[in-house]
């Protein structure tokens, strides 16, 4: 027999605050009952990109209108993303870059990446991220205010949902950590969040530009994945973290060429 659907709805509800207390600093009030896992919330990844992408939108659209000029706009909508997930996705590369950077085989390249202390590689990574982000939207704002406020909506919520794909398919590089907790994906999680990124892609961007940007976030990942599988093995929440921000580079770098 199938789920009753108030139980069924409020399962889903859970698995939303899940994927919003583990992405966001945002409120998501209390969960009832049992918490749904991590991997039970993959298919929320984007909706909750979305929101953070909303955020900074409306901190952009708002400084636009206020007369402020599209740079100074723009930092203020991507330090509005950065404060809704605590930088979470940032630390990621930051860590990422450092073991990856500084270490010599697997096992250093993940203690390097536990410490809590930035190094140098972690320090300019964040640096050119930041950057990079912060001039592609303040250059597509310039071309069109609106088109820049609905293109960050939708790459933050595609670039959360390729992370999907990689939980379901990479191994955990540790026996402990986010990325194990959040293991054991399933086939229909993934798909959700895939079309939930899509929609997100095609409504904001159409299908021609969003196909394209779509392709090019999907390349940038999957070369973080593979870097991942061959210099640790697998796939942590640092390695998820920089997926997501390398994937951001890549989605507004083609959208300007586009533009």
């Amino acid at each position: 027999m199938s789920q009753p659907a108030a139980p069924r709805l409020v399962a889903v509800l859970a698995s939303a605050q899940v994927a919003m207390m583990l992405l966001t600093r945002l409120p998501a009030g209390r969960i009832s009952g049992q918490a749904p896992s991590l991997a039970e919330a993959v298919w929320a990844y984007p909706i909750v990109g979305a929101i953070v992408g909303g955020l900074g939108a409306a901190v952009l659209g708002g400084a636009l209108a206020l007369g402020l000029p599209a740079p100074i706009a723009a930092v203020l909508a991507i330090a509005a993303c950065v404060l809704a997930t605590g930088g979470l996705h940032e630390d990621g590369l930051a860590d990422l870059a450092d073991g990856f950077g500084g270490g010599r085989d697997a096992a250093r390249k993940l203690e390097i990446m536990r410490d809590s202390r930035i190094g140098s590689y972690g320090t300019l990574a964040l640096i050119l991220s930041l950057m990079l982000r912060v001039l592609a939207l303040s250059a597509l704002a310039q071309i069109s205010a609106t088109a820049a406020i609905v293109a960050l909506v939708a790459i933050e919520a595609a670039t959360r949902a390729g992370l999907g794909v990689m939980l379901r398919f990479m191994p955990s590089a540790r026996a402990q950590g986010l990325g194990q907790l959040a293991s054991g994906v399933t086939g229909r999680g993934m798909a959700l969040a895939l079309a939930f990124g899509a929609l997100a892609l095609a409504t904001g961007l159409g299908l021609g530009f969003g196909a394209v940007v779509a392709i090019c976030i999907a390349a940038a990942q999957a070369g973080i994945g593979a870097l991942a599988l061959r210099q640790i093995g697998g796939q942590t929440g640092d390695v998820l973290g920089a997926a997501q921000q390398i994937g951001a580079l890549a989605a507004w770098l083609a959208l300007l060429a586009l533009a």
